[in-house]
């Protein structure tokens, strides 16, 4: 391991202060795979974008894990399909906060977390360090109750075992980062592939009211004025955009040679933004068909108390008539914990490089931070039972509302900035857009903290 000091020479720091930033850029985000994967200079214009295709679902991963399915089972169960606005404006507000970070890695070939360090003080630098870290914590102890109850669900596994038996994904994630970027991307693909198969299965028996989830997706004043339906829809805001997706995408496009004339840099950006607004999409189907098939089963049912992961599976069964249905429940659990595991350990990587450029071998970092996350979850499980793990999922939910400003507000400061990112800044209603997304994500997080808090 190696620390490398923040204090640059007399004579560069002319030089950065010029660019806009306090240092001058250091060492490459993900160096070992920075720029590795090839973008053809010639040739058609899709074979260009296969060459992008990969790090926005990566990112997407982040929108479908664990801790997203709580919400979208709560509001498909209690309000039907009401509520699959409520997704699909998280999802555009997500689109535009992801698109920022393309450009600001493009731009300027720094992450966020290197950009914070170039722009801030060292004591600022290493504030919004911890606070990063805690979040990916926070992000990793989703990931393990989620991935525990799947391994429960499906073969009968005490949380306890199971809450252990997720620190051996370290060893999938080293051997695929050893392979190459592109095998992780695959990885992650095929999982996110099963994920969605399983609910196309699932959603196929429930047999929805179509007409009914096309008028889901119209706004109605009823989210505003009943305030029940509206701490639901906080929380689906809460729980689908998160801080280390910011860092996390800001890092990986960097693994595309994408070439340094302004000309390949605006197509970078563009190939970037539509590879992860697809991918995006992709993730809105999966949130959506979670509440579709809570309100096509247990809302039409009757059954709109239905809060809890472990509550669903266990009612799916007798309400479709097929044993079928809570296996593959089960499966899709288990696949979007794994999958983000690794998204988790890449981001642990990227903020920790980035913010404090110290550098750990992958495998000693990623035991840290998941034993951070399994110690607790097992003391919790031990006391308390299902019912402690489902608090702490919670939990987990309400620290990263708490650190979601400190990544979104840089993000957008950076990337409005001429001095900064040059041709490149966001064009004026881009910023105007992100501002508003940013207010209202914060506000709204706010908003379910003092719920949560107030009991």
């Amino acid at each position: 391991m190696k620390n490398n000091e923040f204090p640059l020479a007399e004579s560069a720091l002319p030089a950065a202060k010029a660019s806009g930033w306090r240092l001058q850029q250091g060492a490459k985000s993900l160096e070992e795979v920075n720029g590795t994967i090839a973008v053809p200079q010639q040739g058609k214009n899709w074979r260009k974008f296969l060459a992008f295709i990969g790090p926005g679902y990566l990112v997407a991963v982040g929108y479908m894990d664990p801790g997203n399915w709580a919400t979208s089972i709560a509001g498909g169960s209690r309000f039907g399909y009401t509520l699959l606005v409520v997704a699909l404006i998280s999802n555009i507000m997500a689109i535009l906060l992801q698109s920022l970070c393309t450009r600001l890695a493009v731009a300027t070939g720094r992450d966020l977390a290197q950009a914070c360090r170039d722009a801030y003080s060292p004591a600022m630098a290493w504030f919004l360090w911890i606070g990063a870290e805690i979040a990916i914590c926070a992000t990793d102890l989703a990931e393990v109750i989620g991935t525990a109850i799947a391994l429960n669900l499906l073969f009968g596994m005490p949380l306890e075992l199971g809450v252990l038996l997720t620190a051996l994904d370290v060893f999938v994630v080293l051997y695929m980062q050893s392979k190459g970027f592109r095998w992780i991307e695959a990885y992650v693909l095929v999982l996110l592939g099963i994920i969605a198969l399983c609910f196309i299965v699932q959603i196929a028996l429930a047999d929805p009211d179509w007409g009914a989830v096309i008028r889901g997706f119209a706004p109605t004043t009823q989210i505003i004025t009943n305030p029940e339906m509206l701490y639901l829809s906080l929380g689906i805001i809460g729980a689908t955009v998160m801080p280390h997706n910011l860092y996390l995408h800001s890092g990986i496009v960097q693994t595309r040679k994408y070439g340094g004339t302004s000309q390949e840099k605006r197509e970078a950006i563009s190939y970037s933004t539509w590879d992860s607004s697809i991918a995006l999409m992709l993730a809105l189907a999966v949130n959506a068909s979670i509440l579709i098939l809570a309100a096509a089963t247990f809302h039409k049912a009757g059954r709109i108390d239905v809060v809890e992961i472990e509550q669903a599976e266990a009612l799916i069964a007798p309400l479709l008539g097929s044993t079928l249905a809570p296996l593959l429940f089960g499966v899709a659990l288990l696949c979007a914990g794994l999958n983000s595991t690794v998204t988790a350990t890449l981001a642990g990587q990227i903020v920790m490089e980035g913010f404090i450029n110290f550098r750990l071998r992958p495998w000693v970092r990623r035991m840290i931070t998941r034993g951070l996350a399994i110690v607790p979850t097992i003391i919790v499980t031990l006391i308390y039972g299902n019912k402690g793990t489902a608090n702490l999922l919670i939990l987990s939910q309400v620290v990263l509302s708490l650190q979601l400003p400190f990544a979104i507000v840089p993000l957008i400061m950076f990337t409005a900035d001429r001095k900064k990112m040059g041709a490149l800044r966001s064009p004026l209603w881009l910023t105007a857009c992100a501002w508003v997304v940013a207010v209202a994500v914060i506000i709204l997080n706010l908003k379910l903290i003092y719920d949560v808090a107030m009991g």
